[in-house]
């Protein structure tokens, strides 16, 4: 909607959000370090220590933490005070990194924090964090939908748990690389979205061509900068990159609900393993493989096979859904056609503010 000037303006501002949700996600690998620090000092091989527990509850509860601490901050009106949390976010996580960082190179870990704040300002300016919050927004308001996602995923579910005590698939998820595993999983996703683009390409053509004004627009419209801007004689045509913009938005608004979904089953199988399997079971299955996954520099307390055939099946499960989504009336009728009705009017308040912006010329 906006020119690229505009979406250059208050970057650290709009940064704050992402800053703030980064600094609790570096909280929360602190408290994981320190605990596992102390499980492996008090380990016992039977029972879950009260450290493990932790980890656990941590594990399951750090990324909500991050999603409502970023809402909290973005809620925040007053652009001084939205500079102020940003800035402390960084010193935080500057803080977990020098003390208890992800990796034991201290210096390391300062770098990509900064390398981090500068790829969340980079992707502000471009307007992708734009889309990457409206994303986040659209699957909070439909929670209760994902709810019901969820359930209908419940069978390819419980056949994964099948999949889960399977020996041969131990065997592969201890044997495979943490690179090629990246590898694996990046290319079931592609697969996945290539299913959801074909199925919302058709549905997204017409609001390509012309986005229509629908008596309502006034009034969804109200409160915001657009109410009093008129609606143009005529639309202004999308450019090839708006078009390209706007399936971006589409798919990738899809891609975070279902992916939803998926870092639930992950998350699930996660806590499975470490409660159901103990340190023995875990060391036979996997070959007496590595007892700490790392990935992207950091070390997790968690067994490398167990995060490796976790994430298997979480993309096992993206894969269903994402198939389903294209044949599944339902599921069209409660979360793309409000998806495309969000776009619609988007594309409607842009018709208002380009004109208005060429009457200010």
């Amino acid at each position: 909607m906006l020119t690229q000037r505009a979406r250059r303006r208050r970057l650290w501002r709009r940064s704050a959000p992402a800053l703030a949700g980064f600094a609790t996600l570096m909280t929360g690998i602190l408290i994981i370090t320190l605990a596992d620090q102390v499980h492996r000092a008090a380990s016992d091989a039977n029972n879950p220590t009260p450290a493990q527990w932790l980890v656990i509850a941590v594990l399951a509860l750090v990324l909500p933490a991050a999603l409502l601490v970023a809402r909290a901050v973005g809620r925040v009106e007053n652009d001084r005070h939205r500079r102020v949390f940003g800035a402390l976010a960084v010193v935080v996580a500057l803080v977990c990194d020098v003390f208890v960082g992800p990796t034991s190179h201290p210096l390391a870990d300062v770098a990509t924090t900064l390398s981090f704040v500068a790829l969340v300002l980079i992707l502000n300016g471009l307007g992708i964090g734009a889309v990457f919050g409206w994303a986040v927004r659209l699957t909070g308001q439909r929670l209760a939908s994902v709810g019901g996602l969820v359930t209908r995923s419940l069978p390819v579910v419980l056949l994964t748990v099948m999949v889960f005590f399977s020996g041969p698939v131990w065997s592969m998820a201890a044997s495979i690389t943490t690179q090629r595993m990246a590898a694996l999983i990046t290319f079931m996703m592609l697969i996945a979205i290539a299913f959801l683009f074909t199925g919302i390409h058709d549905q997204v053509s017409p609001l390509l061509r012309q986005s229509d004004v629908h008596p309502t627009d006034t009034a969804a419209l109200a409160g915001t900068p657009f109410e009093s801007m008129p609606d143009p004689p005529t639309g202004y045509p999308l450019t090839r990159g708006e078009k390209i913009n706007v399936m971006f938005v589409a798919v990738a608004s899809t891609v975070a609900q279902i992916a939803t979904v998926a870092l639930v089953t992950v998350v699930i199988f996660v806590a499975l393993g470490l409660i159901a399997l103990t340190p023995e079971v875990l060391a036979d299955w996997s070959h007496h493989g590595p007892q700490r996954a790392a990935w992207f520099g950091i070390t997790l307390p968690v067994p490398q096979a167990l995060v490796h055939i976790s994430l298997f099946l979480g993309m096992l499960t993206f894969m269903y859904i994402s198939a389903g989504a294209v044949s599944d009336k339902k599921y069209r009728t409660q979360f793309v056609e409000p998806m495309i009705d969000d776009l619609r009017l988007t594309l409607v308040a842009r018709n208002r503010y380009r004109q208005h912006v060429e009457a200010q010329r």
